[in-house]
Order: C-alpha cells, then sequence, then structure tokens
C-alpha cells in the first residue's frame, strides 16, 4: 500500500469515527453507551409489561387464582403480613442469617484467593481442593448440617458458607491473576518489596473485580439461605413458603417471592452504587 492510499484509508477510519459521533444509540451496537435516564426507563417499562401480563392472565381467568392469584390478592395478602408484624418478622430474620453467613464466606475467601492468585506454591496447594469441593451440590449438604447444627442459625450459616465461600475463592483468584504482570514488573523496577507490590498494586487493580465477586455471590446467598429455611427451619421467608404451601395459600407464596426479588434487586444496586462510589479510578466508569 502506498503512503497515499495509507493516508487515504486513515482519513476514511476517522470520517466513519466521527459519522458515528452524534447518532442515537443503538440496541444492537456493541459498547454503545446509554444515559441514565434511558437506562432506568427501558428497566421500569420491563417490569411494567410484565405486571401488565400477569394482571390480564388473572383479571381474564386465563390462570385458576389457585395457581397465580391476582396482584391485588397478593398485595392484600402482604399488606396483611405487614400488619400483624408476621412479614417484618420473617424477613428480619432471613435478612440477619443471609448478612452472617455471607460475611463468614467473603472474610474466609478474599484472602485465601487473594494468595492463591499472587502466588502459585499457594494455588497448587489449595485451588485443586476448592475445585473439588465447588462441584459437589449443596444440597446434598443440608441433611448433614441438620446432624451437625440441628435446625439453628448455625447450620443457615453452614450452608450459606458452603455454597458461596468456594465459588468466591475462585472469582477472587481471577481477579488478582487479571492484574497486568507488567505492573508488577514496575514495582519491582522501582525497587518495592513484594509486600508493597502486593498492598500498593496487586490490591487496587483487582478491588473492583473482588466487589463484582462480593456482589454476584450475594445473589447465591440468598439462594442458599431459602433453600436452608425450606427444609429446616421454623421462621424466615423459606419456612413461611413452606407453610404456605401446605395450606395451598399461594398469594403469600408469591408475595414472598416478589419479596425476595425486591431484596436481592436492592443489595445488588446498593452494590453497584458503592461501586461507582469506591472504584472512581477505573476505566468503566
Amino acid at each position: 500500500m502506498s503512503a497515499s492510499q495509507s493516508s487515504s484509508a486513515s482519513t476514511d477510519t476517522r470520517a466513519s469515527s466521527r459519522a458515528g459521533v452524534g447518532r442515537p444509540p443503538s440496541a444492537f451496537r456493541i459498547g454503545d453507551p446509554l444515559g441514565a435516564k434511558t437506562f432506568l426507563l427501558i428497566a421500569v417499562c420491563v417490569f411494567a409489561l410484565l405486571f401488565a401480563f400477569w394482571w390480564a392472565a388473572t383479571a381474564t381467568g386465563w390462570v385458576k387464582p389457585i395457581f397465580l392469584p391476582s396482584p391485588s390478592a397478593v398485595w392484600t395478602k402482604m399488606v396483611e403480613l405487614t400488619l400483624d408484624g408476621t412479614l417484618l418478622n420473617d424477613a428480619g430474620i432471613s435478612i440477619y442469617r443471609m448478612l452472617v453467613g455471607f460475611a463468614l464466606a467473603s472474610l474466609m475467601a478474599i484472602p485465601i484467593g487473594i494468595m492463591i492468585g499472587c502466588y502459585r506454591t499457594w494455588e497448587a496447594a489449595i485451588e485443586p481442593f476448592i475445585d473439588f469441593v465447588r462441584y459437589m451440590p449443596v444440597v446434598a449438604f443440608v441433611p448433614l448440617t441438620i446432624l451437625w447444627a440441628g435446625t439453628s442459625d448455625i447450620q443457615k450459616f453452614v450452608i450459606i458458607w458452603i455454597g458461596t465461600f468456594f465459588q468466591q475463592v475462585l472469582m477472587v483468584m481471577d481477579s488478582v491473576k487479571r492484574v497486568p504482570p507488567d505492573f508488577v514488573g514496575l514495582g519491582r523496577t522501582l525497587g518495592l518489596s513484594e509486600p508493597k507490590i502486593l498492598w500498593r498494586i496487586v490490591l487496587p487493580s483487582s478491588l473492583p473485580g473482588i466487589w463484582d465477586t462480593l456482589r454476584i455471590s450475594m445473589g447465591w446467598a440468598w439462594t442458599w439461605l431459602v433453600l436452608a429455611e425450606l427444609v429446616a427451619a421454623t421462621s424466615g421467608l423459606g419456612y413461611r413458603i413452606v407453610v404456605s404451601q401446605r395450606y395451598f395459600q399461594t398469594q403469600t407464596i408469591i408475595g414472598y417471592i416478589l419479596l425476595l426479588g425486591i431484596l436481592g434487586l436492592i443489595t445488588d444496586q446498593s452494590m453497584k452504587a458503592l461501586e461507582r462510589v469506591f472504584f472512581r479510578y477505573t476505566s468503566r466508569h
């Protein structure tokens, strides 16, 4: 290619890039930005459409109330359970169990994940065992945890720990391994000791990924909590769902499932907001 042809191609590329500036974002153009208001509007519209479909399916009699109660029936039941204190008590107990179990798992997983992500010796000693255990179904441990801890809160903590800890370790390890080797090499060139490279270079670079790990694994914590409460509990959201199923109280079941979704959405969006505050230095913000 001649110099004039190369210059022409470069000019065409820049012109094409400039032509894309100012165009409205496309749903099928990779990486197109989207304003916060537009994002929120689309999200709200999706929820509104789902609610409208639910209302239409029950109002027209297409689905019988025993299988899917109407939105008004679910709302009335939730108000009733809120006023008598049942819903708030169940939610408070479940939130407490989830937070404690999740915190225990995270406080153990983060340092172990960092160690095996930084040092191959530790990776060889720990990572294969973590891989081995994480493929064991958490459900299979429920009878054992009942034998070990009964139906107390400790049993719920253990189930949440088993369900989240091993996955967290590997995800934290991957976040640490994604730190560019050049960063570590630069630290050594500047004469930093290994601990200082870890604290000043590796951790700041991997913290956004570790935070994402916590945000994602919190959803797993909610799932395993409900599993534990469905099988062995005398209180909590999962327990109330089981009791309602025995008496065909589908409005309570649907209401509690929706409540779990709302609680999960609140925690997820809260962690996303905190991520934008804590990690402003990352390119994705």
